[in-house]
């Protein structure tokens, strides 16, 4: 049986914990643990919650049982997960390889996370270790930062990838997070990766409804978005391909604790998801809860029974 809790009725940050500390980092040895009963958290956003949804009832298909914790700052859910009174989130891996690496180095540190998958895999494993933690391999789904135009002006300039926008010379207006203006990955990567005219950063927020507005009216030309975005066909716009692998490779990857949940019967359980979760799955996940106004689990679960991974196996018993 699962439940859900809210944060404010748990002390994650206080009371006993069973993962090691920044304080105490060292060599983890203790055996992967595979408790019964495991917390799976949500950050308590819409694909978060989806995610941690399909995580425990695919736990609970392999026998445990499962409790649902929402924790909408990693501040807060990542020292949790590493006390052990969260056991499986779900995660973004080249997101949080850079934030591992900041709590452990500073806000100075040099990121880790890349375009290269694998490399940004090595790097997180390896700052997750210390704390206790065990990254699970990581599915085809991404969600990363993505940039988007109306439709019509991708027809008119003939416009199908990033590269095709540089090239073009076009001037761009781009509706963005005011953070956009020094983040390498947003206008000053346009600039250097691809060549784009960025005039201005218009500071209306990542994927918000008022920088669609914007560029849906001519306003601006271009949006930060995600690659996981719902509603971009309710605007009129269309994503541009990041054909020179300017993001980084923000793969969904599942984190557990490993000493409640770090067992080979955990890895399988949640590795199913990733042989048919994709990031166009994913986008239609979240467009039926933001926009159709369905309820995250109900989703899920008609996701997983669809691609078959919630039917019983052959000979199980009831």
């Amino acid at each position: 049986m699962r439940r859900r809790a809210a944060f404010a009725g748990l002390l994650l940050l206080t009371g006993c914990a069973s993962g090691p500390s920044l304080e105490n980092r060292g060599d983890v040895t203790a055996p992967p643990g595979d408790s019964r009963h495991l917390t799976v958290g949500s950050a308590g956003f819409t694909e978060s919650d989806l995610l941690a949804t399909m995580y425990a009832l695919l736990l609970e298909r392999a026998g445990y049982r499962t409790s649902m914790l929402t924790v909408a700052n990693r501040e807060l859910y990542e020292p949790a997960l590493e006390s052990g009174q969260i056991d499986v989130v779900p995660e973004y891996a080249a997101t949080f390889a850079d934030w591992l690496n900041a709590k452990a180095d500073g806000p100075d540190a040099p990121p880790v996370g890349s375009p290269d998958l694998d490399i940004t895999m090595r790097a997180l494993r390896e700052l997750a270790a210390p704390r206790g933690l065990v990254v699970l391999d990581p599915g085809r789904a991404v969600d990363q930062n993505a940039f988007a135009v109306t439709a019509a002006y991708a027809r008119k300039h003939r416009l199908r990838t990033l590269s095709d926008l540089g090239r073009s010379g076009l001037p761009v207006r781009l509706a963005a997070g005011d953070e956009c203006v020094r983040r390498p990955y947003c206008e000053p990567g346009l600039r250097r990766t691809y060549g784009i005219d960025i005039t201005a950063v218009d500071p209306k927020g990542v994927g918000t409804t008022q920088a669609k507005l914007a560029v849906q009216s001519g306003r601006d030309q271009m949006l930060l978005t995600t690659t996981t975005d719902a509603t971009l066909d309710e605007f009129g716009l269309v994503l541009l391909a990041d054909d020179r692998h300017l993001q980084n490779a923000d793969h969904i990857v599942p984190v557990v604790n490993r000493s409640r949940a770090g067992s080979e019967r955990v890895a399988t359980a949640l590795d199913a998801l990733n042989k048919v979760l994709t990031t166009a799955d994913l986008a239609s996940m979240n467009r039926q809860v933001d926009s159709w106004r369905r309820l995250p689990e109900d989703v899920a679960r008609t996701y997983l029974k669809d691609e078959g991974l919630l039917e019983r196996p052959s000979g199980a018993r009831r």
